[in-house]
């Protein structure tokens, strides 16, 4: 008789049996799954480490288990059996003592690694965040020995250790915060917020530290090996990880998945300094700032801005270009600029930032162009927000054969492929939109067609959005765009000002927006502002890709009241059957 016992499941303790898999009296083999626990960060199916007839559950639905707890008595398969003293320790398997696929490919024009190796994977993934892991994961679904190489202590990547998750838990407290302030007019007042920065840092690092430890637990799952530290390429097949020690691993792999990222456009002419920050400082917090410069009016700045003039700092931003917020439509925009007034002392359109001096007292800038004060102005903290530079000159592309332009992309066929067979490449490193959600599907086309399924990527669409108050978002076909390309489209508009839940919540000047070919009278795209309109345009998403027209979409029964029924009410706007609004000219 053997004991079954729960195996090294990570950080994970106490968790709950959320589905049995197995009962008294079935035989199993070994690495069969046994149970489905459940913990706040993921779930995972824990496998048997011998094979035999189950005599015994010593487990029911709803227990805690964890590292060690005793989940069946099993009478051992004969020849099959593992002695009692393996199976109270079962180990996951080591990627290392697993042989790849195929040998190592000859590749015209990339380097020769004859060298020692430490560890032998199917397919390696260079970067973890939603793209890498997300590559990683559906590999090791689909039966390869995966290795997953990132440079951060967790996995995530920008996305979830220095970007969209840490940024999205600060702009929820700031949001919280100035509705606070204005449910005076409500008839509820509170006293002045005391805002303490330690507790606000640490709150976003729980958030951080919740998403971060539940992909450890997967990877951990899936038996997806992972290595941290700096990854180079030193052939076709060979890959350096350097870790922070300075310690140094080797991996052969047979296939591989770039996924390397992006970084921030650092400025050449402006100094080092704890009060010049990028993204990745602005999200630290170190202080908050009465005077705040937002260099580049990209969605990126602008988020942020929000938060730090939520508690307290007063903006200026400096842009090129003749609008903040490029990509979206101008009246989306100028809801938001309304909104946003009362933080700005200059907006400064078509002006360039051309000189930035430390003193003791603040940051001194100059600008030259139309809106350019005449005399340098002075800030406690300047945010650098001008873009971001793809990774993909710095990991040694080259020694694998893999081409990459002078900004650093890597071209890709359809399938994420690039002029390496046997290797991709995925996310921001394959050229815009840099979206994390862009990456996550192209990782798993990548995955699918390394395994031989005939997976493409071939999205009609990409949504984009900014999460600042109010909330901007759209997808397809802008105006903009469909004017410069010669489409002709009919545009609807439903004003929130009709909408009983917008001015519930006090959001009744945003508006729903749906643009449709006038020729076929299917749906192109969209654009929505106001409250949660990133949570909105998700169904204008799925409109354009199912090809739904006007009626489609009008006759979908929405629920009452939502700000979700505005795409419904727009699009019988469209039609010209809308209740909700003054009578207009019906559509055929």
């Amino acid at each position: 008789m053997t004991t079954l016992l729960v195996p090294d499941i990570g950080d994970f303790a106490e968790v709950e049996i959320i589905e049995l898999l197995v009962k008294e009296g079935d035989t199993v083999a070994v690495e069969q799954s046994l149970i489905t626990v459940e913990s706040d960060k993921a779930s995972m199916e824990i496998p048997a480490s011998a094979a035999g007839k189950i005599t015994r559950l010593l487990v029911k639905l709803g227990d805690k288990v964890s590292k060690g707890t005793p989940l069946a008595e099993i009478e051992a398969a004969s020849g099959g059996g593992t002695p009692p003293a393996a199976a109270a320790e079962p180990q996951p398997a080591k990627v290392a003592e697993l042989a790849p696929v195929s040998a190592p490919v000859a590749v015209p024009g990339a380097a020769v690694y004859n060298g020692a190796v430490d560890v032998q994977c199917d397919m390696l993934v260079l970067g973890a965040g939603p793209g890498g892991y997300s590559a990683a994961f559906r590999s090791a679904d689909l039966g390869l020995n995966t290795v997953l190489v990132e440079r951060y202590a967790t996995l995530g990547g920008v996305c979830l250790n220095v970007g969209c998750i840490p940024s999205k838990a600060l702009l929820h407290t700031a949001q919280v915060l100035e509705e606070a302030q204005h449910m005076a007019d409500h008839g509820v007042a509170f006293a002045s917020p005391s805002i303490d920065l330690d507790k606000l840092r640490a709150h976003k690092a729980g958030v951080v530290g919740k998403l971060t430890g539940g992909l450890a637990g997967m990877a951990k799952g899936r038996k997806v090996q992972v290595l941290h530290g700096v990854g180079t390429f030193l052939s076709a097949n060979h890959l350096e990880v350097k870790a922070a020690d300075g310690s140094v691993k080797v991996v052969q792999f047979s296939k591989a998945i770039i996924a390397a990222g992006s970084q921030p456009v650092h400025l050449p002419f402006i100094p080092k300094d704890p009060r010049i920050v990028d993204s990745t400082g602005a999200l630290e917090l170190p202080f908050v700032p009465k005077r705040m410069l937002i260099i580049g009016g990209g969605i990126i700045g602008l988020e942020m801005g929000t938060v730090y003039s939520a508690l307290g700092a007063r903006l200026d931003v400096v842009e090129m270009l003749d609008g903040l917020m490029q990509g979206a439509d101008r009246d989306l925009v100028k809801v938001w600029q309304k909104r946003n007034a009362g933080r700005f002392d200059n907006i400064m359109l078509k002006t360039r930032t051309v000189g930035v001096e430390a003193k003791p007292e603040g940051i001194l800038v100059r600008f030259e162009g139309e809106q350019a004060p005449a005399e340098p102005q002075l800030y406690d903290l300047v945010l650098v927000s001008v873009g971001r530079t793809p990774n993909g000159l710095k990991i040694g592309a080259d020694r694998a054969g893999v081409a990459v332009t002078e900004r650093g992309f890597i071209p890709v066929d359809k399938q994420l492929r690039t002029n390496v067979p046997h290797i991709f490449a995925i996310g921001d490193v394959v050229g815009q939109p840099m979206l994390a959600h862009k990456a996550v599907h192209e990782a798993h086309v990548a995955a699918e067609a390394a395994m031989g399924e005939k997976a493409f990527f071939d999205a009609r669409v990409i949504p984009s959005v900014a999460y600042t108050n109010p909330e901007v978002a759209w997808v397809g076909l802008t105006e903009e765009q469909a004017k410069s390309q010669g489409v002709k489209v009919g545009k609807a508009v439903f004003p929130w000002a009709a909408s009983g839940r917008a001015i519930a919540n006090n959001a009744d000047d945003g508006f729903t927006k749906l643009l449709f070919d006038e020729a076929t009278n299917r749906i192109v795209g969209g654009g929505i502002v106001g409250m949660n309109a990133g949570d909105l345009i998700g169904e204008v998403c799925l409109a354009v890709e199912m090809g739904a027209d006007a009626t489609d979409i009008g006759k979908t029964i929405h629920p009452h009241p939502t700000l979700c029924e505005s795409v419904g009410m727009a699009a019988e706007v469209y039609k010209g059957v809308c209740t909700d609004l003054p009578a207009v000219k019906k559509r055929g």
